[in-house]
């Protein structure tokens, strides 16, 4: 029987496609910050449920026992930068600059969390799966 990769080993490419989703809303020509504020609202708001499920998933599961490594890249880092982009929602109207600076900074992190992850992944088939018969 194949056993199967820990289940909080997601998609690394969820937060890559939020970072390029975020890069372009921040390019778009909008008219007020307001508009984009609810955006980034709503996807931080997304983001903070999504880090919650793969922390729960990760608690729950017992195929293998997270170390402080797979919490902090798999879900604080991530539940830290949606709760940014969602902080910069609520800064948006009142503070446009400090909120602009605020996306970048989450842009940033889930940027260096998804590459992190990829390279986690790779080398978890690389040096985990490879000895595995295969069947």
């Amino acid at each position: 029987m194949r056993k199967r990769a820990p289940p909080f080993r997601h998609r690394a490419s969820a937060h890559f496609a939020v970072v390029l989703l975020l890069t372009a809303i921040i390019s778009a020509p909008w008219h007020t910050i307001g508009a984009v504020g609810v955006v980034w609202g709503l996807m931080g708001i997304s983001g903070i449920v999504y880090a919650l499920i793969v922390a729960r998933r990760m608690r729950l599961q017992t195929a293998y026992r997270p170390v402080f490594e797979d919490w902090l890249f798999h879900a604080l880092l991530p539940l830290a930068a949606y709760g940014i982009l969602a902080v910069s929602a609520y800064l948006a109207q009142s503070h446009a600059r400090p909120a602009l600076f605020l996306v970048a900074a989450a842009t940033l992190l889930l940027l260096f969390v998804g590459i992190h992850n990829a390279w986690d992944a790779v080398t978890y088939h690389v040096l985990v799966r490879r000895g595995e018969p295969k069947g």
